[in-house]
């Protein structure tokens, strides 16, 4: 039994919250704190209803303040920290865990608020500080990073003596009614899939521009859709801790229309995250933008469809090629009558608990800062069949992309 503290209350925070509140035999205490209260407040006694846990209690704090953060931490106790806010906030909370000592866990690498760049150097160099002092940081425990991830290591450990290529699948096939919406918080979305796309190739990294590379996949249960070659964070710690791999790539899907949508943010400098003056206040119009579309955690209660996200390897095994599928289908609908948020929220939160309970159940033990992939996959793998996130597979199937 052990107190957490979860930071973050978006959509993501919601799921982790009633996931872990499923559960309190590993989560006896829940502390859910974010900068504005109100927000934890709703989700908390949301959660209590829905599970009958009397252990949930809620707090105001900036995440991007150590001391307050460092504070809030010794008061409470946990033993864990989970961070689904803001990717801003990774190194502060890192900062605040050091200082409390207290173990850290995270669903999204680090990004500087000023530069649409995400790159695990910033965490990573926090490896040796942690083993100083005797603590876990644990990076990408979500959907994708986190369980595309562990399907990665899954596939490795048990079906391949090495892995050579690796494109990981990402689709939201389902509708939410709105002209134009994202899924997770728009600023964190709409910078990420801006940037230019990279995918790691024969030893180097390869650029290219935004949505250059579209290839139509069939999505089990789905059917064909538009698939864009994007850059994510989970391929470079793959890259790093798989060194067989020969290329790794990312793809997500995107409407047209949603496309265009984009392409006209983008033009009209909606999209642009430096600041500019408006009636003498700086403003940032990214920012902006974010308080006007849809609020991606209240999208759950009509959206219909669902996501499948996977991993689809070429290697070898006992020296002859092989290909394996894994993945997982999420219903938009089943997700909202668990937890009252949409699917990308589920598969991102539901992960993100199972992580915890492989850290607080001592399945995943280090000191230092580890990747998912880096640990046992398989008590990970069999908690997401018990957990709402089934997986399939799919061996020596047609993964429909060349060598």
């Amino acid at each position: 039994m052990s107190k957490v503290l979860i930071i973050g209350a978006g959509g993501v925070g919601r799921v982790v919250v009633f996931k872990c509140a499923q559960h309190p035999e590993v989560f006896s205490e829940i502390l859910l704190a974010s900068r504005t209260k109100s927000k934890c407040d709703v989700i908390a006694e949301d959660a209590k209803k829905a599970t009958g846990h009397k252990h949930i209690a809620t707090a105001a704090v900036d995440a991007e303040n150590v001391p307050e953060l460092t504070a809030l931490i010794r008061s409470f106790g946990p033993e864990l920290v989970i961070h689904v806010a803001l990717p801003y906030q990774d190194l502060t909370i890192m900062e605040a865990c050091l200082a409390a000592g207290v173990h850290y866990m995270d669903t999204a690498n680090y990004e500087p608020k000023d530069e649409a760049k995400f790159e695990y150097k910033w965490q990573w160099a926090y490896h040796d500080r942690f083993k100083e002092k005797g603590l876990l940081a644990l990076l990408g425990c979500g959907f994708d990073p986190g369980a595309t991830s562990v399907f990665t290591a899954y596939a490795a450990k048990h079906h391949f003596d090495e892995i050579h290529y690796l494109d990981i699948v990402d689709c939201n096939a389902g509708d939410h009614g709105k002209a134009f919406a994202t899924n997770f918080n728009p600023e964190i979305n709409i910078r990420e899939i801006t940037q230019k796309g990279k995918y790691y190739e024969d030893g180097e990294w390869l650029e290219i521009d935004p949505h250059s590379v579209m290839k139509p996949l069939t999505y089990p249960g789905i059917g064909p859709k538009k698939s864009y070659l994007i850059f994510h964070e989970e391929l470079e710690s793959l890259v790093r801790n798989f060194p067989s791999l020969k290329r790794a790539r990312f793809w997500m899907t995107f409407g047209d229309e949603y496309l265009t949508h984009l392409r006209v943010i983008q033009n009209i400098g909606m999209s642009r995250i430096d600041p500019v003056m408006y009636k003498g206040v700086e403003v940032i119009p990214l920012e902006f933008l974010k308080y006007v579309l849809p609020d991606p955690g209240e999208l759950g209660e009509n959206y219909t469809g669902q996501t499948s996200i996977g991993c689809r390897i070429r290697g070898t095994k006992d020296g002859k090629e092989k290909t394996y599928y894994v993945w997982n289908n999420c219903s938009h609908q089943a997700a909202y009558d668990e937890t009252g948020t949409q699917g990308v929220s589920y598969t991102t939160g539901v992960p993100a608990m199972i992580g915890a309970m492989m850290v607080l159940t001592g399945q995943w033990q280090g000191k230092g800062v580890f990747n998912v992939e880096q640990f046992n996959p398989d008590p990970f793998m069999d908690k997401m069949n018990q957990y709402g996130l089934p997986w399939h597979e799919e061996v020596n199937g047609d993964l429909e992309f060349e060598k």
